[in-house]
C-alpha cells in the first residue's frame, strides 16, 4: 500500500492522511513509478555513512524515506551526532523536534543517529500515535499548526536545535509551523523541511506550480529577504529577519540556517596586477 494512505501523519483538515486520501475529491498524484520494486532492497541502503548503517540495521516501526535523502541528512545533520555546538563555542545534547510521527520509525532511527543523549520529540495529530511515546522518543498529540501547541512542547524540550518537517505537507500548516518554531530555534539551528514537492500539488495540499503561498514561493521569498540590504524592501517574513543566513534548496527537501545575522563588509588585500 502506498505510504500517503497508510501514514498518520497530521492531515489536510485535521485528520488522518489515510482518511484524507480517501475523500479527497481528486486523488492525490501517482508516485508509485518512483517506488522501489516489490523485492527490492530499502532504496539508500548502499549510501555510504552511518545514518545508512542505521537504516540497514533497522528492524523496528516503519520508516519511509527518499533514497536522495539519506546524503542530505548527513550533510546538514552529520555534524550534530556529537551534541549542538552553541555561538559561545560551548557543545551540549542535541534537541530535535520531528513534525509528523506517522508509525514511529523515524524516531527510532533518529535516536540510534543521535544516540541517547539528545532530547528527542515528535509531534502528531495522529492520537494513536501516543502509543509511541517514551519507546525512542517522547511523543505528542497536536497540531503543527496551533502556535501555543508548538511553543508549549519547545518550552518542555527547553528549547530546541534542529526542527524536521515531515508532517501533513500542508502549505498553511507548513508556513505555520516555520512562523512559530524559526524564532524559538537556537543560534546555529536548523529548519529542514520534508517532500517540498506537495508545494506543486493542489490536491489538498493548497500547492500549485508558482501557487502564492505555498511553502516553494515562501522559501524564495526568503531568498530576496536574505538579500534584503541590496534592495531595500521590507522583509517578507519578519520572523526570520536578522537570523536567516542559508537557504540550501534540494529536490523535495529545502534547509534553513539559523544565525545572528553578520553586518556585510568587504575587505581587500594583496597587490593590483594592473
Amino acid at each position: 500500500m502506498p505510504w500517503w494512505t497508510n501514514s498518520p501523519v497530521a492531515s489536510v483538515r485535521g485528520r488522518s492522511a489515510w482518511n484524507c486520501a480517501a475523500e479527497m475529491e481528486t486523488p492525490l498524484p501517482d508516485i508509485t513509478r518512483f517506488a522501489a520494486a516489490e523485492g527490492e532492497p530499502f532504496p539508500g541502503l548502499d549510501c555510504p555513512g552511518p545514518l545508512a548503517a542505521k537504516l540497514r540495521a533497522h528492524q523496528g516501526r516503519l520508516i519511509h524515506k527518499w533514497e536522495h535523502y539519506l546524503p542530505l541528512y548527513e550533510r546538514y545533520l552529520g555534524c550534530y551526532r556529537d551534541g549542538f555546538c552553541g555561538p559561545d563555542g560551548a557543545t551540549r545534547p542535541l534537541r530535535l523536534l520531528e513534525i509528523g510521527v506517522s508509525h514511529g520509525g523515524s524516531l527510532a532511527l533518529w535516536r540510534g543517529y543521535f544516540g541517547s543523549a539528545a532530547t528527542i520529540f515528535g509531534i502528531d495529530i495522529e492520537p494513536r500515535c501516543a502509543a509511541f511515546d517514551g519507546e525512542a522518543a517522547k511523543v505528542r498529540i497536536g497540531s503543527q499548526a496551533d502556535p501555543g501547541f508548538l511553543a508549549a512542547v519547545v518550552a518542555e524540550m527547553g528549547g530546541v536545535d534542529v526542527v524536521i518537517d515531515d508532517g501533513s505537507h500542508v502549505a498553511s500548516h507548513q508556513r505555520a509551523s516555520i512562523e512559530t518554531l524559526f524564532p524559538l530555534l537556537s543560534p546555529n539551528g536548523l529548519y529542514l523541511v520534508e517532500d517540498t514537492h506537495s508545494a506543486y500539488w493542489d490536491h489538498g495540499f493548497e500547492g500549485g506550480f508558482q501557487r502564492p503561498g505555498s511553502f516553494v514561493e515562501l522559501a524564495k521569498d526568503l531568498i530576496d529577504d536574505l538579500h534584503g540590504a541590496w534592495h531595500g524592501r521590507p522583509a517578507s517574513a519578519p520572523w526570520a529577519e536578522g537570523w536567516l543566513t542559508g537557504l540550501h534548496a534540494h529536490d523535495s527537501m529545502i534547509v534553513l540556517d539559523k544565525q545572528a545575522k553578520p553586518r556585510l563588509r568587504h575587505g581587500m588585500r594583496g597587490s593590483a596586477s594592473f
